[in-house]
This record gives C-alpha cells, structure tokens and sequence, in this order.
C-alpha cells in the first residue's frame, strides 16, 4: 500500500522547512511567491492532502463555510446555493449546506451544529418568521437575501426591482393590475411589496389610474395558481389585465390558472413575475420577470464572510427586468418597439 505523504514529505521535495509548508498550506501572505510555488508543486506530485480536523484543532477553523437555505426544493434558493458554492470555492473554500425546511428550530439547531464543527463563517437565507436568535459566535455570520435576526444582510434591492415591473406594465398601457404579494413575515415580501404599490401610486397621481389590486399569497406555485384563479373567474370585464407576482412559482401557478380558464397570455393577460429561476425561461409562454443576480450576491456574501474588516452593514445589490413573452400591450393598446419583448 502507498504510503500517504505527509507534511514533512512536501518540506523535503520541495526543499524547505516545515513551517514554510504549513504557512502555504494556510494561505499567509507573507510566504514569498517563489516558496510558494515549489511548495505548491512539490504538493501536486506528492498528491497531498491536508489534514482538514487536524487544522481545525490547531486554529479553531476549517476551510469550510456554512450555508442554511429555508428551502432547498425551492428552485431560486437551488440556484443561490450552487452560486455560494460556486463563489467559495474560486476562494478556496467548501460549502456545508443545510436546509431549514422554513422552520426556525431546525435553522438554529443547523447554526449550532455548524459553529461545532469550526466552519470558517456561516451564511443564513432566513426562514419564514422573524428569529430574534443572537449568537455570541467565534466566526461571522453574513444574512443572504432574507435577514437573519440582527446580522448584515446582502440582498437585491426588492424594493427597487419590484418598481420595474409596474413601470413595463404601465408602458404597455395596463391600468387594472392585480399584485399576488409574498408572505408579509418575510423582509422580502414586504419590501417587494412596498416597492409594487409606491411606484404604482407615483404613476398614478403622475398620470392615468393605476387600479390595483393586493392578493396575499406566499412564494409557492398553488399560491400563485389559487390566487390567478380567483382573479380570472370574474366576468371578464372585472379581471385584472395584469398580473404580476411576488415570486416567479407564483407567475407560474398564473399562468397555469390562465391556461386552464383559457385565457390568453399575452393577448387577454399580461403576467410577470420575480427570481428569474431557470424553469421562467422554459414555461410557455417565456415569463417577464425580475432577474436577482445570484452570482453577483453570492460572491458578496461569500467576500464579506472571509474579509475580517467588512463593514457591518447591510448591501443592496440592483435587480433588472427580463421581458420576455408573458406581458404584452393591454387589450385596445399597441406596444412601441422597445416595449416588444425579445424572441
């Protein structure tokens, strides 16, 4: 059996002294970049392996950041985790994922047994409900698009974002516009909703009536879908002739509800939603949504956790408008060429 090389086998093929081998290993800076490569070369033809728990007793921390997600079958939180492992990894890192199911129990026991196993920092995409959960931790703690108790929170600017789908849908000359908001428990239902309802009563005392109306929903597709159908079944000169969603299930489980009552989208109904997932651009019609940048907040996150001089504040990173095939002019409107979606 091959023997496994150790840290004095790198000290010895490379030529240079234990402790240089241990400062490359842990990422010092102040190892000279020749060193450093003979280090690193002499690590590559050895094929060895640092021993992970042993640096963890050693320095009380590992290679390894924490991340806990309300809902991993969530297709926008599926893509946020694979962007945090994506950005932990170019630093050098790994992810240890878990997900809270939405239950505040099962988030904080998940954060307990994250800060017993030295992860190098946590990242927390809050649970519906508000944790007043405080913890005296070792490490940093970063929030990542929902806020996690008292802890700095990078997120999209739902507030901004949600302000760009009332203004497509007005340019498109919608003045009946139902809004299928997200659970209120949570800072991003709120502020997407503030967002929605603000820019539509600027546009309105700025020109044409904008009736809106507000259905509560949460971010899942039978809300989305129970909501569209409650809408739809009135007589068709009391329906909305848009609907835009806090979330891109809910415009989804819309576009399912106007299908089944045969409702054309976009010709009678425009419906625009919020995330960006992968399935909006795949779903027929392609959904208009609001694109999160989830590399973008992830890399924020990911940097923020391993700057140990990041400020403790929160940032708000813009969201954009996808226009895709969902929306169109209001029945009796034309659309300018800007205002067309792309194929």
């Amino acid at each position: 059996m091959r023997k496994t090389p150790t840290v004095k086998d790198v000290a010895v093929e490379a030529g240079v002294s234990v402790g240089t081998v241990s400062r490359v290993i842990a990422g010092e800076a102040a190892v000279r970049p020749a060193l450093r490569e003979k280090v690193n070369e002499a690590i590559a033809k050895l094929g060895y392996r640092p021993n992970v728990t042993a640096r963890a007793l050693r320095t009380s921390k590992t290679d390894v950041i924490g991340l806990v997600v309300p809902d991993i079958t969530n297709p926008f939180f599926a893509q946020l985790a694979a962007s945090v492992e994506r950005a932990a990894l170019e630093a050098g890192h790994m992810v240890m994922l878990a997900s809270s199911h939405e239950d505040l129990e099962a988030e904080q026991g998940h954060i307990l047994a994250f800060l017993d196993r030295s992860v190098r920092g946590i990242i927390v995409v809050a649970s519906n409900g508000n944790s007043d959960l405080e913890i005296d931790a070792p490490v940093p703690i970063i929030s990542l698009d929902r806020r996690f108790g008292s802890y700095p929170l990078v997120s999209t600017d739902h507030a901004q974002a949600a302000s760009l789908v009332v203004d497509h849908l007005y340019a498109l000359g919608h003045r009946r516009i139902a809004y299928i908001a997200g659970p209120p428990e949570t800072e991003a239902g709120r502020m997407r909703r503030k967002g929605f309802v603000d820019r539509a009563q600027q546009l309105s005392e700025a020109g044409e009536e904008i009736e809106l109306e507000i259905v509560a929903g949460r971010f899942d597709y039978e809300s989305g879908e129970r909501a569209a159908r409650a809408l739809l079944a009135r007589e068709p000169g009391d329906r909305p002739t848009a609907i835009a969603a806090a979330s891109d299930q809910q415009a989804i489980g819309a576009l399912r509800a106007a299908r089944d009552f045969k409702v054309d989208v976009p010709d009678e109904l425009s419906v625009a939603g919020f995330d960006d997932i992968t399935l909006a651009k795949l779903v027929v019609p392609r959904l208009t949504t609001v694109r999160q940048p989830t590399e973008r907040l992830a890399a924020r996150a990911v940097e923020r956790l391993l700057d140990q001089n990041s400020p403790d504040e929160d940032e708000m990173v813009e969201g954009s408008l996808i226009v895709r095939r969902s929306t169109g002019p209001a029945p009796g409107r034309g659309a300018s060429p800007e205002e067309r979606p792309e194929a």
